[in-house]
């Protein structure tokens, strides 16, 4: 069986791989240049693709015609799409004789769209996983293949999640190829109405609003915490970010009653106290690129206790 891959980040690699190791031959991969402005924390497609002698191209347009003489041109019986980020065009997924699959980083039909993973941090979602499905016109609506959930722990970031995730998709795939290659690939139903889709998000998303409950707060640092751009706030016209942080217990909110709410220091720590009373203690915060420590912090509050925005 022959296929051709769109793949990029570290899903990417890890099912490249599996479909070598199913005997799978893939004869092109269609990947994304490097953005110099992103912090590149995953593995890549590129690297692999060398070592192995896998041809690669990463055009600009994935609806290009000559992207698509090209694929037609190799008759692949599969087109596989791993963490690509780019919808492709229905005429070029109709090239693939036993159909083109998607793996996807969520629960299908839940969290359809754009940074799956991040979005169920952010809304507190205690499962997650892997789905491999059938490419359709719309983003992640076709039939359903096969799924792997992963658990989301309370104190788990979106790092850790998609660390788990690249794992669910191996796994997903994998267990999924023998009857993929015997032409028996399941079709299960995939249910949009009762799922939901997300767009993407941006650095910008990542503002504190300190006015909320401590767990909505604790939520978005942890859907943005690094290599991810991370949840921040401006104090006296400085952008702090929290880097790492854990959500104070309800018994110790008592300690943080009388702090107003956003960033504070007390007994030398610093913390991040919430609309509902409970606070974030936040064990690394930088601005700047550098760590701020409680002193520091505490001088600045001192000057300026009233400019938090």
């Amino acid at each position: 069986m022959r296929a051709v891959v769109f793949a990029y980040h570290s899903v990417g690699v890890r099912c490249l791989k599996v479909l070598l190791a199913r005997g799978i031959e893939v004869a092109l991969v269609v990947t994304h240049e490097d953005n110099p402005n992103e912090t590149i924390w995953f593995d890549s497609v590129a690297a692999l693709c060398a070592e192995h002698g896998i041809a690669t191209i990463t055009p600009a347009d994935a609806n290009a015609p000559e992207l698509q003489a090209q694929i037609a041109a190799l008759a692949p019986d599969f087109i596989f799409s791993f963490y690509y980020r780019n919808m492709l065009p229905v005429a070029l997924l109709a090239l693939a004789k036993h159909g083109a699959y998607n793996l996807h980083g969520s629960l299908l039909p839940k969290y359809r769209g754009r940074v799956p993973v991040n979005w169920a941090v952010l809304h507190g979602e205690t499962e997650t996983g892997a789905t491999l499905h059938e490419m359709a016109a719309k983003p992640d609506a076709g039939a359903i293949v096969a799924q792997t959930a992963v658990p989301i722990l309370p104190d788990d970031t979106a790092f850790e999640v998609f660390g788990k995730l690249t794992v669910a998709a191996e796994q997903t795939l994998w267990y999924a190829l023998p009857l993929m290659l015997a032409g028996q690939t399941p079709r299960l139903p995939n249910e949009l109405a009762k799922g939901s889709y997300f767009g993407g998000r941006k650095p910008e998303d990542g503002r504190i609003d300190w006015t909320q409950p401590a767990q909505t707060v604790y939520n978005l640092h942890r859907a943005v915490a690094p290599p991810y751009p991370g949840a921040w706030t401006v104090l006296d016209g400085k952008t702090y970010i929290i880097v790492k942080a854990r959500l104070l217990s309800k018994d110790a909110a008592q300690s943080t009653i009388n702090l107003p709410t956003g960033l504070a220091v007390s007994d030398n720590r610093i913390l991040g106290v919430c609309g509902d009373g409970r606070a974030l203690r936040i064990e690394a915060l930088s601005a700047d690129g550098k760590p701020v420590t409680p002193a520091e912090l505490q001088q600045t509050l001192t000057a300026s206790p009233a400019r938090h925005g």
